[in-house]
């Protein structure tokens, strides 16, 4: 896949902002103490659904109106984010969005989908059964189905990452989190495009671990994926175009347990006040569990979203 160039990243900026102004980017006081490095957090969750997932699904259904016969609906797999976003720009352009989750997804973000307006179906223990099944129902139903990694979904990402390296100081690394890869390619375009030098660091959950095993190996290799609290992260099998970027671009790629990950939510909740999914704070755990490496660095983290269940959010407050 060919990485956007900065004049698609503008052209796609463009597009974005027609549902959402830039998101902010702070350096907060206890968590640069906490890291022991001065840290800049992007506030994706700001977006208007809660994660920057909405600007992948802007970008494609835009150039989707623009190009080839029209489409009487949508149709896309996810575990929520991708799902809200896909069911936004859907309804901007009247068009009908139907979203397979798998069995047990995040009830709130189920809510929301439907609150968007698109048919909710639940299907299959994870998320590539879910995909598989989105899949079949699309030829069947008629459907457009959008990937959950696409180019231009990469440059609807990349976006967040233009607005967070034009406007904060220059960053030594930054941490993303790892879901199927849009997030992080759309970072590498940006930093790649504006020639900068800034490290970037993938993080994936233990228990979702196929595209750091696939980083190991310099190849494809699925994993079963359990991650409950970082379900955003449940990855089981790796999208080779995207792989193929990382192993170019990325410094490496850290794991982080189910507890780092709990500890890193209840560090956004206490340092910034602000609510972490368990994806987005999978990235903070990324960067505290090398903080002792980024001593006297500037740092930067993607909060990509703040969609979680309050059941899950509390009982990850109260395992301190």
């Amino acid at each position: 896949m060919q990485l956007p160039t900065l004049d698609d990243l503008h052209r796609a900026t463009e597009v974005v902002r027609t549902v959402m102004p830039p998101t902010p980017q702070y350096s907060w006081p206890l968590l640069n103490h906490r890291a022991g490095t001065e840290v800049w957090v992007k506030h994706e969750n700001h977006s208007p659904v809660g994660a920057f997932k909405l600007r992948g699904a802007t970008v494609y259904m835009d150039s989707l109106k623009h190009s080839g016969p029209s489409v009487k609906g949508v149709i896309a797999a996810t575990r929520g984010n991708h799902g809200q976003g896909v069911a936004h720009a859907a309804a901007r352009l009247g068009l009908t969005a139907t979203i397979v989750v798998p069995h047990g997804n995040s009830r709130e973000k189920n809510r929301a989908m439907q609150a968007l307006g698109a048919e909710l179906i639940e299907h299959g223990d994870d998320f590539q059964a879910a995909l598989e099944h989105a899949t079949a129902l699309a030829e069947t139903r008629g459907l457009h189905m959008i990937p959950s990694f696409h180019p231009l979904l990469v440059h609807g990402t990349g976006t967040y990452a233009l607005e967070m390296f034009n406007t904060t100081p220059e960053l030594d690394a930054v941490y993303i989190p790892i879901g199927l890869g849009s997030s992080i390619c759309g970072v590498v375009s940006v930093r790649n495009a504006l020639g900068l030098k800034t490290k970037i660091v993938g993080v994936v959950a233990t228990d979702a671990p196929a595209y750091a095993l696939s980083f190991r190996e310099r190849k494809p290799v699925s994993h079963p994926s359990t991650a409950r609290l970082a379900d955003g992260l449940s990855c089981r099998v790796p999208v080779p175009e995207a792989l193929d970027i990382i192993l170019a671009n990325v410094d490496h790629i850290v794991e982080v347990t189910e507890q780092e990950t709990a500890a890193a939510l209840r560090a956004y909740y206490e340092d910034t006040h602000n609510v972490a999914e368990g994806a987005s704070a999978a990235a903070l755990a990324g960067l505290l569990k090398e903080r002792e490496a980024l001593r006297d660095k500037r740092v930067g983290v993607v909060l990509t979203g703040g969609n979680i269940d309050r059941e899950l959010f509390l009982e990850a407050l109260g395992n301190a």
